[in-house]
């Protein structure tokens, strides 16, 4: 890296009035908005570099108090020896430029605070100047922060901090005529929450952030009305805030960034959606994204970490009542097939064995919520995982989410899917566009041939499934003949009637944990199948599909015999469920 300050001469110890520059420990640093060669850094004026700092132009004079005081010059100042204080404190040369707002949709337009209270308005790249100050405004009144509106040239909004003069109110001023006027506009901010910075949303026209030292405010009218939007934030200094894509971030003092994922139903949030009984919000697109697969060992709960953000579609919707049923949520393919249904009444299948692994490891279920109010859930993008006896749970655990619980369903093909939220007889829809991840360079029909073989494998699974199931019900049955008097030819009609289920069970017992470990190696990475996973495939299924056809000629040809025999005995028959297998398909 290279030193690129305007004046690299240390000027720790020199009076004030000597520097040639002043900075604050946080001086603005910041690119132009549209001009993006320009940078410009505040000291007592705005400096402007378009080389990445090997030169470095004043565009301005001294934005200050000081400048106006005429700093450091005259007999008074150099006589005046006594302690710094608010009411020499320019003339001694004290101020600096604390920010810089380009506007976003001019280039050259630029808004300036100083921390002694002054703001400055250069619609032509600093050329020339014209002190905006609003009208009454205090002294060292700390113009912490100013955002140029993202839609009109003429707005701007001003963060005021006066906690330094003993002042902890909150001050947020608005001009709509390029600073010819201002108007406050913080009513609803804690009495004590002075604020720090103040952003305006860029795709909704008056929604605003405020940053304050408390924590995080919102408005939906322009700075009318202001309300809390602490949530899970600690209570805080917020000193910055920034909009990033769908996302809002919190710059803490001493509690780290803060993100506050999809504000999509905050830009949607109005009077529609707040006197509907239920509102399904327009869906963000949602990016095809693989969890972390780090194998090593989990973070222990008690490490600090962060959080990621959802993995997959994230759906909010509004309740103004708890419903008296369960609410259902359900994906739909393009051609309309169901690709996966929630249901707030869904709860996790204890796993069939004690893991051995840590509770907090463990997957996370989290079925659609109910409450009044914002509801959300987030659907990872996956077919609902193939049935199976037992899964397995990945070492890939992310502190603070859990694992998964292996094999996972097949991802689904980035494309057009539908959400549909039924509540109480009513369903409400919404498109939804999934995309895939911008790193992954894959072509459509390698996605493709991985869906086909991962729902194949599916499908396999479930057969496997629903025939065990057939099987150890039949077996049972059986063993409820042991206690009963038959003759022996008949018992050993029974005993051979066992052995054969068991033998059934056992051997697509293995085909089913062969199948569940060739889905995981299948769904691993966004590629194409390999040619010798779909040979094991194709193996596994042909033994599924003969173990099928060996158990139906049994119920047709063998069991009516044995059922035969215990029927002359007065013993009960026994009774065979139909295996009945889910499938899946895809959007083709």
């Amino acid at each position: 890296s290279q030193d690129i300050s305007p004046w690299p001469v240390s000027t720790f110890g020199v009076p004030m009035s000597q520097r040639k520059y002043r900075f604050t420990w946080t001086s603005p640093l910041v690119f132009d908005r549209v001009d993006q060669h320009a940078l410009y850094l505040g000291a007592q004026m705005v400096l402007r570099t378009r080389d990445g700092g090997l030169h470095w132009e004043a565009i301005s004079p001294d934005l200050t108090g000081a400048g106006a005081a005429g700093a450091g010059a005259g007999p008074t100042a150099a006589a005046d020896t006594g302690p710094t204080i608010v009411a020499n404190a320019a003339a001694r040369g004290y101020g600096v430029v604390y920010t810089i707002a380009p506007s976003p949709r001019a280039a050259g337009l630029l808004w300036v605070g100083s921390d002694d209270g002054l703001i400055h308005r250069s619609s032509d790249g600093g050329g020339h100047w014209r002190n905006v100050t609003p009208q009454g405004l205090p002294a060292w009144s700390t113009i912490s922060l100013i955002e140029a509106s993202p839609f009109d040239t003429a707005v701007a909004y001003a963060a005021v901090d006066r906690h330094r003069v003993d002042d902890f109110a909150p001050y947020i001023y608005r001009t709509r005529d390029a600073g010819a006027h201002w108007t406050r506009a913080d009513q609803g901010i804690g009495p004590q929450a002075y604020v720090q910075a103040v952003r305006a949303d860029p795709e909704r026209r008056g929604l605003l952030y405020a940053g304050t030292e408390t924590g995080v405010y919102v408005s939906f009218d322009d700075g009318d009305h202001w309300q809390s939007l602490q949530l899970n934030l600690p209570v805080a200094s917020v000193r910055d805030l920034a909009v990033h894509g769908r996302d809002l971030i919190a710059a803490t003092h001493g509690r780290s960034f803060w993100v506050l994922d999809d504000l999509t139903p905050l830009r949607q949030l109005g009077d529609s959606a707040l006197r509907a009984p239920v509102y399904l919000f327009t869906l963000a697109p949602a990016v095809r994204l693989r969890r972390s697969v780090s194998n090593d060992t989990p973070l222990p709960s008690e490490e600090p970490h962060g959080t990621n953000p959802p993995a997959g579609a994230v759906i909010d919707y509004l309740l103004r009542s708890v419903p008296p049923g369960a609410i259902s949520l359900e994906i739909r393919d393009a051609r309309g097939g169901l690709v996966r249904r929630f249901s707030s009444d869904d709860r996790p299948t204890p796993p069939a064995e004690p893991p051995q692994i840590a509770d907090a490891w463990l997957p996370r279920i989290e079925p659609p919520t109910r409450n009044v109010g914002l509801n959300r859930f987030v659907w990872d993008l996956r077919y609902p995982p193939p049935p199976a006896a037992r899964y397995g749970y990945s070492i890939a655990a992310i502190a603070g989410q859990g694992t998964v619980a292996e094999p996972q369903g097949p991802l689904v093909l980035p494309g057009a899917y539908e959400v549909r939220l039924g509540v109480e007889g009513q369903t409400y829809t919404r498109p939804l566009r999934v995309a895939l991840d911008p790193r992954v360079k894959v072509a459509d029909s390698a996605l493709v041939a991985q869906l086909r073989l991962g729902l194949d494998i599916w499908n396999a699974m479930a057969e496997q499934h629903a025939l065990v199931g057939s099987l150890r019900a039949a077996r049972d049955e059986i063993r409820g003949l042991a206690g009963r008097s038959l003759d022996g030819a008949t018992r050993e009609s029974v005993a051979a009637f066992g052995r054969l289920t068991d033998s059934l069970a056992r051997g697509l017992g293995d085909a089913g944990d062969e199948l569940a470990s060739l889905e995981t190696a299948v769904e691993s990475a966004d590629r194409e199948p390999t040619k010798q996973a779909r040979d094991v495939c194709s193996g596994l299924r042909e033994e599924v599909t003969g173990a099928v056809r060996r158990w139906q000629r049994v119920v047709a040809d063998e069991l009516p015999a044995l059922n035969r025999r215990l029927g002359r005995q007065g013993a009960p028959v026994v009774h065979v469920r139909e295996p009945a297998a889910d499938r899946r398909t895809g959007p083709w």
